[in-house]
């Protein structure tokens, strides 16, 4: 303790070092100076330490931000259903976002009973099964995917025009103002994208992100007219994820078997499964790979040693 003290005193260790943890963030923030915020929804505390802020409202493409319009919640399904169908017979595809995963797998149900391709998409899929559901989405192969939480997934699906959004009027992080403009904002690679919230009353959340969204639009549409810009649709390749995976393992470098202790090698399993988990959640695939053919060998070589 005494050196530690000395350590700090003279400029050596920080302060926390004396309660042997790191910097929280107040803490954090005394110790930096030039920072550049980055983000798609800012919030209070990047504007407040922000001395200028600029703006990336203009695409190469001239998209614009997707329109919106609030419905009521009364015969929600039944409306949705008929403005899924219009952009399934125009080729496009469909986001449907719900608050809980009973609602999402329903739901799901229900629109495959009425003849719609559509797959639900919550947190107890694993990540690799989420992607090929995703990837199956711009294949065609589903025409919607009914989701929780649509934030979390990275979506680039130029082939969705309709996102639509239940129970928009229920405050929360999923259906806060930056929510909101986020989920909204995956139907914006699309030349006609639109967004439908159903919902009973307006809130804040909902106001500020259609405010938003539609000030973005006007800056888009203005830039456009200016420039002489004509809105161009985006065209991006499919790629399939498996194939990658399955090229890797086909070049996968070869490991020598180590002679060790049967309870080293379960060890060693263990820690192998872990790591490839975090690749996987990091949609780092390849490593998840080469790890899975890892853990594969060493399992073969578990069973050959003797008990």
């Amino acid at each position: 303790r005494s050196r530690k003290e000395t350590l700090v005193e003279y400029g050596f260790r920080l302060p926390s070092a004396l309660d042997n943890r790191p910097l929280n963030f107040p803490e954090f923030g005394q110790h930096i100076n030039q920072v550049i915020y980055t983000s798609a929804t800012p919030s209070a505390y990047e504007y407040e330490h922000s001395q200028q802020v600029v703006e990336q409202l203009v695409r190469p493409t001239g998209l614009l931000e997707p329109t919106v319009e609030v419905k009521p919640t009364k015969g929600q399904i039944d409306d949705l259903l008929d403005q899924i169908k219009r952009r399934v017979d125009n080729g496009e595809r469909c986001l449907v976002t719900t608050l809980t995963k009973r609602m999402a797998e329903e739901l799901a149900d229900y629109l495959i009973e009425m003849g719609i391709k559509t797959h639900y998409l919550h947190s107890e899929i694993n990540t690799l099964e989420r992607v090929e559901i995703l990837r199956d989405l711009r294949l065609g192969v589903y025409d919607v995917v009914v989701g929780i939480n649509l934030l979390r997934e990275g979506l680039d699906l130029p082939e969705v025009s309709l996102v639509a959004i239940l129970d928009a009027d229920k405050e929360g992080f999923l259906r806060s103002e930056g929510a909101l403009i986020q989920t909204m904002g995956r139907a914006s690679r699309h030349i006609d994208g639109h967004i439908i919230m159903y919902a009973d009353t307006i809130t804040n959340s909902m106001t500020g992100a259609i405010e938003e969204t539609q000030r973005r639009r006007q800056v888009q549409e203005a830039y456009n007219k200016e420039h002489g810009i004509t809105p161009q649709g985006i065209k991006k390749a499919i790629k399939d994820i498996t194939e990658r995976v399955r090229a890797v393992a086909e070049t996968r470098t070869q490991y020598e078997a180590i002679p060790t202790a049967k309870e080293d090698i379960a060890r060693l399993i263990k820690e192998l499964e872990s790591q490839m988990k975090t690749a996987a959640r990091n949609l780092e695939f390849e490593k998840a790979a080469l790890l899975r053919d890892r853990i594969i060998e060493l399992k073969k070589g578990l069973v050959m040693i003797a008990p």
